[in-house]
């Protein structure tokens, strides 16, 4: 059976997996240096000749990619990363007023909102490929942030382990907390993965007020929270590799082409389409920074058909541009969900904290 893990070309780990979300850090944050690919000076944006690309540490771009990039637009890219999403929006909040670099990619829609409230980005009404209007943040009238990938967060199922023992997978979210499904679930918690708030959230907008209610009929059946994606998937989960014994697991749509056993024609899992919620990344300019117009050209770039056709390889993500062909496997086994669930960016932002101690309260009791 397949083992997904990050840097292996023909199994290649989900976007945005168990990398810390971090609301606790902006005090650590505030001295971290970030890790510079390239030219440009420590801590601030790049030369007229070079584009600072300030993103998270999933960000993985060919190199055919990054020579292309150069060569037609004569800037050179140097590339740095800082964490998951919530610990790079963190870090573009306190360099705000000294920006560490041009550009930033990696913000996704469960932190954007923040970004935007403390004016991290300026303005750039990109020219936006077929479909990508569809993945706009709601209340961005500036176009401070442009849509770049998504991806749907879904509780997995490891269809061989039920079909083995004789039992129907569940369906539903409703269906995890029935007693059929006891002790069988695994997810990396909410304060400590991005996938995890992920689905924290999916039940924010599915249960409304009543999400804690849900929450404790989980953890009253033995679901099993993590630090992170890699310990749900690759050591819980009974497809994931291991000797997990947990056959339902939250991860992502796009994992199901990643468990095909050698000389298999079918993954031996399937995503849950009704459980899914949408992310989205997106990249800004920042403001007040040296460069605009390499920034431009770069978040422009991100837009073209080459760098939008290298996402589910490199990066694992749905691109934006609805004429980019998926790969054969996940036109056939990774759809994404067409209904997702959805948390409003000002709810999302007002709430995250109070909806996140909540949350902990439920899970460590």
């Amino acid at each position: 059976m397949s083992t997904l893990s990050r840097g292996s070309g023909s199994r290649p780990a989900p976007p945005l997996t168990s990398l810390l979300v971090v609301l606790v850090l902006t005090v650590g944050l505030a001295g971290c240096s970030l890790t510079a690919g390239g030219g440009g000076s420590d801590g601030e944006g790049g030369s007229d000749k070079t584009v600072v690309l300030v993103t998270h540490e999933s960000f993985d771009l060919p190199k055919r990619l990054v020579r292309q990039f150069e060569d037609e637009s004569g800037y050179a890219l140097d590339v740095r990363a800082a964490g998951d999403a919530g610990a790079l929006t963190t870090k573009l909040v306190l360099t705000k007023d000294n920006p560490t670099g041009d550009v930033a990619f990696g913000v996704d829609n469960t932190f954007a909102s923040r970004a935007l409230e403390n004016d991290v980005f300026a303005p750039y009404a990109a020219h936006l490929p077929p479909g990508a209007e569809r993945y706009g943040l709601p209340g961005d009238d500036d176009h401070a942030l442009t849509p770049v990938d998504n991806a749907s967060v879904c509780v997995n199922v490891d269809t061989t382990w039920f079909d083995e023992k004789g039992i129907a997978p569940p369906q539903t979210l409703d269906d995890l907390v029935d007693p059929a499904y006891e002790d069988l679930f695994v997810t990396p918690g909410a304060t400590t993965s991005s996938p995890g708030l992920a689905f924290l959230l999916t039940t924010v907008a599915a249960k409304g007020e009543d999400w804690p209610d849900y929450w404790q009929a989980l953890v009253d059946n033995g679901a099993k929270v993590t630090s992170g994606w890699s310990d749900a998937y690759e050591v819980d989960f009974t497809a994931g590799g291991g000797d997990g014994d947990r056959p339902i697991v939250l991860s992502y749509s796009s994992s199901p082409p990643f468990t095909v056993p050698e000389g298999g024609t079918e993954p031996t899992t399937a995503a849950l389409l009704d459980t899914c919620f949408r992310q989205v990344e997106y990249a800004g300019v920042l403001a007040g920074a040296e460069n605009p117009e390499g920034m431009q050209e770069f978040i422009d770039f991100m837009l073209g058909r080459e760098f939008q056709e290298a996402l589910p390889d490199n990066m694992y993500v749905y691109p934006v541009d609805a004429d980019v062909a998926l790969p054969q496997a996940w036109e056939e086994f990774a759809p994404s969900a067409e209904q997702p669930y959805a948390v409003d960016p000002a709810d999302l932002d007002a709430d995250r904290e109070k909806w996140l101690r909540e949350w902990r309260d439920i899970v460590t009791q």
